[in-house]
């Protein structure tokens, strides 16, 4: 946060008063950087220097030199200047010295700082005396070392003048060893001599520099030398000196930046001026290279001038056209880049471009080293192009360079040059580099290698440090920004503490700064620590913490310290084993398998914290490398928190701490299967068994249970095989009639008794076919609805228990009568799939109406808009009507002559089309003219219009470049067009919020980072080109207002009060609202360019807020107001965007005496004296008001603790009370009363009114309590005699029940013991109905109405068959080439390459449906059928390409369809090898049981209509009512069978159809069901004695109503006889005048029992008293008597299907199986649980 306005003048104020330090400054943060400590500096900073061993720091200031400690807190201070100088005088230390100019007092600049620790001097030289330099104490640096020069020393100018003698000079240096151990100082100062721009005009005569100063020199400096101090230290001294000749100095403007060594090599950085602003797209920057002798000395006993080793080279930065040429800032660093092997010597530098742009370049030292060396060899062969001698200097050798013949130049000679080469050298092509970061207002580098990476921090000359990562190629990966003191420029010299690199000293204008450059402990995880990029920082394992690697206290333990470069999967993690755990299961212990760098935790304290208040102690057993394994003992499972409803389980969070410190955390999962199924109720058992952890299916108790041994049934594992529901799309139905719907089954018994549940309200009983599959008929759905979707789904009858549907199948029932429809509304209605026509003049169902009306009116026209649009067409035109056609293509619309193309995506039908307007290029007006089916035109009333709209002017003409500035554009038909957007350049739009013919208002944008200032504005309409009055629409965005402060920053808590809020910028808002967080906001008003105005808002309490503004409702954001993708300008001073604000409790105001009433006489002055509670508000005069009454009280003194206010003038009241309310705000509050006059009394009348009136309601309550006692009493008289009635009810039932328990419940008739077999299929039909399931449409005709055939044994439907399994009639002209055909594609089929081919050419097409892929196989399985060995190695061939294009993706995702040809021959070729194993073993078993349910239902009745029977498992489905039935037999004979009459027992409540059931089951129960005629087929006739025969029937005329419904015709109705004899005869004709009793409307029929008898059985008339009515609970004694009687049966079944021996399965399942096996083997599949879904999918 930045700091306030208080604390910024508190800071100046100390700096400028004092000179002090900064001891402990507030850490302020930013990414990854913080202020540590700071010093600052009265007087402007100029170098500075850090001692590697005592970590002092000393600070050369103008006129001041400071040595502070490692927390730089001042030890010493000492004045250096001002002194009495003049630069043309020589220094007062020379001798003798005389000058005759004038001196001054003059600052003294420091220019050079170094230490030379092994002397113990610090050398510091300024910019007074000619650049004078002095050596002083390391221990004290008030005190000199050495005094210098000594008295009587022999001293020349030439020693004295070592530094530039101006401030903006530029002077580097540097102390190095020669190979004598002697002190050598080697520096570079610019030239300040006659002819520079630092040296006086007119004194070309007193120019003491060029002869005592050069450019470049090596000096002596040892202190046991003392003559020889600062002395050029070769004689003859010009042979240690670097001079620009005076002639060509203007050319030569040396401008050094910074001198340093590398190996034995010293290098500076220069930056030549007098190119500046010549070619801005040349580089200016140089390095040049001298050789040290710090080595061993050389060979030749000849010194070495300084000249021969010299030689530069250009640094170009940036590429032609983009060059930064002048370089500011340069830093020597090892990183490791490139893929180099180790850390490789690089030389940052920071280069800027006019404008203030600059940018961060690197170049490889091996490079320069090279360039060097190649640049000698080339001036050694004659001259060259690359290289050139520089004849600028004196001391050179002058001449170009020369061909030395073949002589061989040595290492040494190539790296320093030698007497007998040209020198000194310049390299004519720069050293070239890409910039790595560009940024404004770059100023210094500093780099350093932190465990591989490369960081970069860079100094801004706004007060930024910022801190970059680099990846290996240097190119940017990260980075931060720290905000500095006082925002002053960074110094170009950054330097890291030498004993600690995580400390970066830098330097500002005032202040000397010890930045951390790393802030680790923002991180609070691992991961985030690692990934954050900060190469100082890692994760502290044992520490859980992020940390620097020296402040990791275990960083001696291996794997303890995770740096960056180790990478996130290096931070520790966990595995937990078993990571799900049933909360029922017993478990103990888990096992837990550490990952990533943890170091080796034997003999440590290791804990688990679960997180719920449970620690226990952890055992480590193993330890491979990274990878620790260690075992967690589990909290009691009574502690594990509650799963929450609505789901499943709940995760616990457990940790592993070492020395109480969590070193890695996971969690694991408690879970509830049985949650699971009570959760998906629809999809129980799938969901059951797709969970993340094990979950079992008991089919038995349908229940998802966690375990196998909680349950001795066998339980489901795979999802595959849950029953379910095979769902399939529905056409849309119509409502109120009725269907069938035939559902295909998986994994469900045959005969399970099912019910259909459409959501309506009412079950519909589910009927088995003949395959896996069942009928929900008789289903009605109504609405009342344009249409309505209902889900089907099936549940176990008698209970909740849905099966399973994992694709829900939904039904649309649609009403076509509903909704106000019109022709061609209801006509469209058939692109949805409802069957709707127009009938007279309404919507009908197609099949209800018989004159179907196909023309429809003409379309009506209700409105059009746009009622306008551009000349350039595009409009998009809404057309809203009757009748607009059923269909877009049937469309046509013009306007006059201009077409108008319609969209059909927006086409709603008959009431509303779109359509886009052509261009007819001239204004014209027209209506609107629809067509449809060019035939049916409608024309519109209202008149479209093309017109060209024009702009005039709009305004303002600029705004911030944040945005939000209101536009006004005025113009003329600007609302024409369906979408108007005003662009701005083009690429931004400018939000319309108002629109009008004449008005555009919108909001501009932020201004995009990469446009100018000045943007066009244009108006587009309907997606046309630009249409602008250019050049006068251009608009400017201007810099961001700016807030300064605001006054006052306090409130009162009610508000209102008068906020100031400075700043500059303002004549660009519009609009300002104040928030303040958490309490509200407000409106404000801009006074002026530098004033706003606002009302505080109220608050509840007092409290410390942030207030923030919204200038043009956009957010101000300080400094970062910038737009869009721009950052903080760099040159703009910094504003904060949050505004610190208190609220305070209200001012409290009393008179003076704290009086409540205060007497006034009308006439005389009124003189109030107001006092003030204590507050902090500062409230000034202005905001204070007094009234009295509605009179203004002038307020005359005012101070902190009272002011007075009076009144001189008559009061507006002569009479009465008057307030005296002080107001400040929206505060206001009546202090006081001011009573004029005397009082006035008033008379009491009221009181006696109210008592009269209480009278009267009191009479009124005693009389309505008696009325309904006696009511009371006769119902509970009523009650009692039915309470007795009903227990000798009661007690009858129960009796009857108790006696049929006792019955034999495992008796059954003789007829189950068959003797002449089990009806199967034969092998032909069975297989037929298994490779075509759905069969043929010929088949399906036949389902409804069967053929039938004479047989001896009595007449039978036709077995199906599909039809190219029989026999073909061809004609004579065709049979030769159809059998010739026939026999080719047999010999095709025969072919097993092309075969295979053909499979999957087919399967590749994509209108190759699922069903024609299963016919395929069918057909092929069928062709194929006598070679099965042929057709079971095409199979497997098949089967290998399926596995493998499944295991590419998800091979557990094979055979769980069938989708592909060969997943069709899979099941048919199972059906083939497995019918005789069903037909032995499971066959007989399972048709008993069908048997012996069928015998037990027959025993009672059963309602024909609603289903319900005596003897049912089902309890919803149970007869719960007493229904006296007696059996009786009948004999019948068949005409057309072959056998005698048979006896048949029914019940005499059977209906006919159940009669005529039973009596066909008699008669053909040895036959397949299939092959039995239908009830509906046949007709029964009964013989009387005496009287004539009669056709029996459900309903006929003898039928009786009952309740309002006729009610079915019995056995009973008839009055038939014990013992009758009854004809049964096939029909000639089926009657279609009633259906089958089943499909009974319910509402109009019954049989024994009324639907839903319960509910209306309190709705029963009188006349059916004589039923006796009792708790139908009591009949459920009925379930237990038929479980006991199909117990056996049951039991037998599944001992059949699940006793097959494990050593001996079925022969084709166990030859697939091995197949599989082998096939996963083969593909390195391991996973058992694939080859486990394999098996279980086949």
């Amino acid at each position: 946060m930045p700091p306030s306005p208080a604390d910024r003048r508190s800071l100046r104020l100390l700096a400028a008063a004092l000179a002090v330090f900064l001891t402990a400054l507030q850490v302020r943060t930013a990414g990854a950087l913080q202020i540590q400590q700071a010093f600052a500096s009265p007087s402007r900073t100029n170098n500075f220097v850090v001692d590697a061993v005592s970590r002092r720091v000393y600070l050369a200031a103008v006129n001041n030199l400071y040595q502070l400690n490692a927390t730089l807190a001042k030890e010493v201070e000492t004045h250096t200047g001002p002194v009495l100088d003049n630069p043309l005088c020589h220094a007062p230390q020379l001798p003798q010295a005389t000058c005759e100019h004038q001196k001054t007092l003059t600052d003294n600049h420091n220019k050079l700082l170094a230490l030379d620790r092994a002397q113990g001097v610090l050398l510091a030289c300024g910019s007074v005396f000619q650049g004078f330099c002095e050596l002083r104490a390391m221990e004290d640096a008030s005190r000199l070392a050495v005094k210098f020069p000594q008295d009587g020393a022999t001293v020349f100018p030439s020693m004295l003048n070592i530094a530039a003698n101006h401030e903006n000079a530029s002077t580097v240096g540097l102390v190095f060893r020669s190979h004598g151990g002697a002190a050598r100082l080697l520096v570079a100062a610019t030239y300040t001599g006659m002819g520079s721009d630092y040296f006086p005009k007119n004194h070309s005569k007193e120019d003491l520099r060029f002869e005592n100063t050069p450019e470049i020199a090596i000096r002596s400096l040892d202190t046991a030398d003392l003559a020889r101090l600062f002395t050029y230290d070769i004689n003859p001294s010009e042979d240690n000196v670097f001079k620009i000749k005076q002639e060509v100095k203007q050319k030569n403007k040396l401008s050094f930046v910074r001198a340093f060594v590398h190996k034995s090599y010293s290098y500076i950085a220069i930056n030549n001026d007098a190119n500046a602003g010549v070619k801005e797209s040349q580089p200016n920057s140089i390095l040049a290279r001298i050789c040290l002798d710090t080595d061993a000395p050389r060979r030749s006993a000849e010194s070495r001038k300084l000249t021969e080793s010299y030689i530069q080279m250009g640094l170009q930065c940036g590429s032609s056209g983009n060059i930064y040429n002048r370089l500011l800032s340069i830093y020597p660093a090892d990183i490791s880049s490139g893929g180099a092997a180790g850390a490789e010597p690089h030389l940052f530098g920071v280069f800027a471009q006019a404008g203030g742009r600059a940018a961060v370049c690197a170049f490889r030292v091996l490079e320069v080293e090279e360039r060097i060396r190649q640049g000698r060899r080339n001036c050694s062969s004659g001259p060259n192009s690359d290289v050139q001698v520089l004849d600028s200097v004196i001391q050179g050798s002058g001449a170009e360079c020369e061909h030395k013949g073949a002589i061989k130049l040595q290492e040494e000679q190539l790296n320093c040059g030698a007497a007998h080469l040209q020198h000194p050298l310049a390299l004519r092509r720069p050293l070239r580099a890409r910039p790595i970061y560009e940024a404004p207002g770059l100023t210094s580098i500093a780099v350093d290698n932190v465990h591989n990476h490369t960081v970069v921090f860079l100094g801004t000359s706004r007060g930024r440090l910022r801190k970059l990562s680099l990846l290996a190629d240097l190119s940017v990966a990260n980075q931060w920004s720290l905000k500095l003191a006082a925002n002053e420029p960074v110094h170009h010299i950054m330097t890291f503490d030498p004993s600690d690199h995580n400390y970066l000293y830098l330097m500002t204008t005032h202040h000397l700064l010890q930045v951390q450059v790393s802030a680790c402990r923002e991180c609070s995880s691992c991961s985030e620590c690692v990934s954050a990029g900060d190469a100082y920082c890692g994760w502290c394992t044992l520490e859980g913490r992020c940390s620097v690697q020296k402040d990791c206290s275990s960083r001696t333990v291996g794997r303890s310290w995770i740096s960056t470069g180790d990478g996130v999967q290096q931070c520790p993690s966990m595995t937990i084993t078993p990571s799900e755990i049933s909360r029922s299961a017993h478990m103990r212990d888990v096992g837990i398998l550490i990952n990533g760098s943890v170091p080796d935790l034997q003999g440590l304290q290791v804990e688990c914290d679960f997180g719920v208040g449970i620690t226990t102690n952890a055992t480590v057993h193993l330890d491979y490398g990274t990878t620790q394994i260690q075992t967690c003992p589990l909290p009691p499972p009574h502690m594990y928190p509650t799963i929450p409803f609505g789901t499943d389980h709940v995760t616990i969070s457990v940790a592993i701490r070492v020395n109480n410190v969590s070193v890695v955390s996971g969690n694991f999962t408690i879970y509830e299967c049985e949650r699971t199924g009570q959760i998906h109720f629809k999809t129980a058992c799938t969901s059951c068994l797709s969970t993340a952890w094990r979950c079992y299916w008991d089919p038995r108790n349908n229940l998802c249970v966690s375990s196998k041994e909680s349950t001795p049934q066998v339980l489901l594992e795979n999802s595959s095989s849950c029953p379910r529901m095979v769902g399939y799309d529905v056409p849309p139905l119509p409502s109120g009639s009725t269907h069938v719907f035939s559902l295909e089954l998986r994994n469900i018994e045959h005969g399970a008794e099912l019910d259909c549940d459409l959501g309506d309200g009412q079950l519909y009983r589910a009927q088995w076919l003949d395959g896996p599959a069942v009928n929900c008929s008789g289903v009605t759905l109504k609405t009342t609805m344009w249409s309505k979707k209902f889900q089907l789904n099936l549940r176990r009858r008698g209970t909740s228990t849905y099966i399973d549907s994992p694709e829900p199948m939904t039904v649309e029932v649609y009403s076509c009568g509903v909704g106000d429809s019109d022709c061609s509304q209801c006509w469209g209605r058939q692109a949805q799939g409802h069957m709707c026509v127009w009938c007279e003049n309404s919507c009908q169902q197609q099949e209800q109406c018989h004159a179907i009306t196909t023309h429809c009116p003409d379309p009506h026209i209700q409105k059009v808009e746009p009622l306008s649009g551009p000349l350039t067409g595009g409009t998009l035109l809404t057309v809203q009507g009757r009748n607009l056609g059923h269909s877009a293509a049937q469309l046509n619309v013009s306007i006059g002559r201009v077409p108008c193309s319609v969209l059909p995506q927006y086409y709603t039908v008959s009431l509303r089309l779109v359509c886009e307007t052509g261009a007819p290029w001239e204004e014209m007006s027209n209506h609107v003219t629809v067509s449809v089916a060019g035939n049916a035109v409608g024309i519109s009333k209202d008149i479209f219009s093309f017109v060209e709209p024009r702009l005039l002017e709009f305004m303002p003409q600029q705004g911030p470049l944040a945005g939000g500035t209101r536009l006004t554009i005025q113009g003329q038909f600007l609302d024409a067009g369906s979408t108007v957007n005003v662009k701005i350049n083009q690429t931004q739009n400018c939000t319309i919020f108002m629109l009008s013919s004449k008005v555009i208002k919108c909001v501009m944008p932020p201004a995009e980072a990469a446009v100018a200032e000045n943007v066009s504005v244009c108006v587009v309409y309907d997606g046309r080109p630009c249409l602008s009055a250019s050049p006068s629409f251009t608009f400017t965005y201007e810099k961001n207002p700016t807030i300064s402060h605001i006054r006052p920053n306090k409130s009162f808590l009610s508000g209102g009060r008068s906020i100031s809020v400075t700043g500059y910028g303002f004549d660009l808002v519009q609009s300002v609202r104040m928030e303040v967080s958490g309490v509200g906001q407000t409106s404000c008003s801009c006074v002026s360019s530098t004033l706003i105005v606002c009302q505080s808002p109220a608050a509840n309490q007092s409290q410390q807020a942030t207030a923030h503004f919204y200038l043009n409702e956009v957010l101000y954001r300080g400094e970062d107001a910038s737009p869009s993708g721009r950052g903080p300008d760099e040159d703009e001073e910094p504003h904060a965007d949050a505004f610190h604000f208190d609220y305070v409790e209200d001012p409290q105001f009393y008179t003076a005496n704290k009086e409540k009433l205060i007497k006034h006489h009308p006439g005389e002055p009124l003189i109030l004296i107001i006092n003030k509670g204590p507050s902090e508000l500062d409230l000034t005069l202005q905001e204070y008001s007094v009234t009295i009454g509605s009179d203004l009280c002038d307020i005359t003194f005012h101070n902190e603790q009272l002011f007075h206010c009076t009144i001189n003038r008559s009061l507006s009241a002569s009479t009465g009370e008057l307030p005296v309310t002080v107001r400040v705000g929206h505060f206001q509050k009546v202090i006081a009363m001011v009573q004029m006059g005397g009082g006035s009394e008033l008379a009491i009348i009221v009181s006696i009114v109210v008592c009269c009136v209480l009278l009267l309601l009191c009479t009124v309550a005693l009389v309505v309590y008696c009325t309904k006692s006696r009511r009371a009493e006769r119902y509970w008289q009523k009650t009692l005699l039915q309470m007795e009635e009903m227990e000798s009810q009661i007690r009858d039932e129960i009796r009857k029940g108790f006696a049929e328990l006792q019955t034999d419940m495992t008796d059954l008739t003789k007829e189950l013991s068959r003797t002449q077999g089990i009806p199967f299929l034969e092998y032909k039909q069975f297989v037929t109905r298994t490779f075509f399931p759905k069969m043929c449409s010929d088949y399906e005709r036949r389902l409804v109405q069967p053929l039938y055939e004479n047989d001896p044994l009595g007449p039978r439907a036709l077995s199906e068959t599909h039809p190219l399994l029989q026999d073909w009639q061809s004609s004579n002209s065709v049979r030769p080439n159809l059998e010739e055909g026939i026999t080719l594609f047999s010999t095709l089929l025969n072919n097993k390459h092309f075969l295979v081919t053909f499979v999957h050419a087919l399967e590749q097409q994509k209108d190759f449906a699922v069903r024609d892929r299963c016919n395929l196989a069918s057909l092929l399985t069928i062709a194929l059928h006598g070679k099965l060995e042929y057709y079971t190695s095409i199979m497997k061939d098949l089967l290998v390409d399926l596995i493998d294009a499944s295991a590419s993706k998800n091979p557990k995702l094979m055979l769980r369809r069938t989708e592909s040809v060969v997943e069709k021959m899979l099941t048919n070729w199972m059906s083939i090898c497995m019918y005789s194993y069903l037909k032995e073993t499971v066959g007989e078993p399972f048709f008993l049981l069908l048997c012996a349910i069928k015998q037990q239902i027959n025993k009672g009745s059963t309602d024909a209509i609603t289903g319900k029977a005596r003897y049912t498992l089902n309890e919803e489905w149970l007869l719960r009512e007493n229904i006296e039935a007696k059996p009786q037999n009948i004999n019948v004979s068949f005409q057309g069978f072959g056998m005698d009459s048979v006896s048949v027992r029914v019940m005499n409540t059977d209906t006919i159809g159940q009669v005529k059931e039973k009596i066909l089951e008699a008669f053909y129960k040895n036959l397949p069901f299939s092959q039995w005629p239908r009830e509906e087929d046949v007709d029964l006739e009964w013989f009387p004695e005496g009287r004539s025969s009669r056709i029996l029937q459900d309903l006929d005329d003898t039928s009786v109503m009952e309740d309002g419904r006729k009610k079915l015709n019995t056995v009973f109705h008839y009055q038939i006889p014990d013992g009758a004899s009854l004809a049964m005869s096939m029909k000639d004709k089926r009657e279609n005048t009633l259906g089958r009793v089943k499909d009974l409307d319910t509402d109009k029929y019954v049989h024994l029992v009324l639907p839903h008898d319960e509910l209306t059985e309190s709705r029963k008339s009188h006349r059916h008293s004589h039923r006796k009515k009792v708790l139908p609970e009591i009949y459920l004694t009925r379930l237990l008597s038929t479980k006991g009687t199909l117990q056996k049966f049951l039991d037998d079944l599944f001992q059949a299907i699940l006793s097959i021996p494990p050593e001996k399965p079925p022969l084709a399942v166990k030859y697939f199986f091995d197949f599989l096996e082998e096939q996963a083997d083969k593909r390195g599949i391991t996973d058992p649980d694939t080859l486990h879904i394999w098996k279980t999918n086949s």
